[in-house]
């Protein structure tokens, strides 16, 4: 009998527990905040943790990737916007953004790339949204140093993206100068007829970078009311430094310590400075490599020292780009696509 006994005690344990996760599940799914991002699942050695973790295959080894780095915290860099009360915020770009107050952020952006293209964010409706169609808000940046295809400014990108659009997209507006939050911005509508979706992108310059705005959405009305809410945004370049391209070459350079990379020698490593009106290097911001590489450059940048760049005769604080590693060979410049 006592076989028969304990196989009974098992089974109604089992079931026991079965029945407790499943209330346990049903209860956390009920109570869930579904105005806030889902949580990032936890790693390293408290990974056990995490009821949802999923396990690696057999036979797959996970190599971290290229992330970005700065030599002070203090001083903030493109990545590390929030959002706080339905407000987005970015110091670097002096940038606030009220988004409408039924939509909530999908996504905080990833790490940047190596051609210094940053998501900063994605906004969407709220499971509160009243209205007849959806759509989505992604906020964006192109570092103009490093872009993929070479640009002197926002115009030249814009112009090289309309170059792009292939024949499924039907232009409904081309680049064109608006003024809007008291700043210029280049507009281009552009469709899509199969998927009856319609495109709004509004970009503007701010520190050598290209930021976007695009809207998304099959109802126009709904993309006109987004692009009236870009109004209520700030985006300032007040106290920022002079923002100089290739000023890190030639006669500007006074001493120099090389980085020397021992290991993963091949990828592309572009780096911001922010040097201070004596030529010293302030900041050191990489944007992207392996945290062994990112140690090394800003070990050797930090010893670099300059000629003060005078703005009206006066020395002033600079920002400028270097990109080390191995720098991809752009296939096309901006100035040649087709407007």
């Amino acid at each position: 009998m006592r076989p028969k006994v304990f196989s009974l005690l098992t089974v109604i344990l089992s079931v026991s527990l079965l029945a407790g996760a499943q209330s346990t599940d049903a209860a956390n799914s009920s109570t869930q905040d579904t105005e806030k991002p889902p949580q990032q699942p936890l790693s390293g050695d408290f990974a056990v943790d995490n009821p949802d973790a999923k396990k690696v295959p057999q036979g797959v080894i996970l190599v971290k990737g290229a992330v970005p780095s700065a030599s002070d915290a203090s001083i903030p860099v493109p990545e590390t916007g929030n959002v706080t009360e339905k407000v987005y915020t970015n110091q670097y770009f002096g940038m606030t953004y009220p988004f409408p107050a039924d939509w909530r952020q999908k996504y905080a952006g990833p790490p940047p790339s190596d051609t210094g293209y940053y998501v900063l964010t994605q906004i969407e409706p709220s499971k509160t949204f009243t209205g007849p169609n959806r759509g989505t808000i992604l906020v964006s940046a192109q570092d103009l140093f490093f872009g993929y295809t070479p640009a002197r400014n926002a115009l030249e990108l814009v112009n090289a993206k309309r170059g792009r659009l292939n024949a499924d997209y039907k232009v409904e507006q081309q680049p064109t100068e608006v003024k809007i939050a008291g700043r210029t911005f280049y507009r281009m509508d552009y469709m899509s007829p199969v998927a009856e979706l319609h495109w709004y992108t509004l970009t503007t310059q701010i520190r050598c970078h290209s930021v976007e705005f695009m809207l998304t959405s099959g109802d126009t009305k709904l993309l006109e009311s987004l692009v009236q809410g870009i109004d209520k945004a700030r985006l300032s370049e007040e106290n920022a430094p002079v923002c100089v391209k290739n000023y890190a070459t030639g006669e500007n350079i006074l001493q120099k310590v090389d980085p020397v990379l021992t290991d993963r020698k091949f990828n592309p490593i572009p780096v911001r400075i922010i040097i201070d009106r004596y030529g010293k290097v302030k900041h050191v911001h990489v944007i992207s490599s392996f945290p062994e590489q990112a140690k090394i450059i800003t070990d050797a940048l930090l010893q670099w020292e300059f000629k003060p760049y005078k703005k009206n005769g006066e020395p002033v604080e600079i920002e400028t780009g270097i990109m080390f590693g191995n720098a991809r060979m752009p296939t096309r410049t901006a100035t040649s696509m087709k407007d």
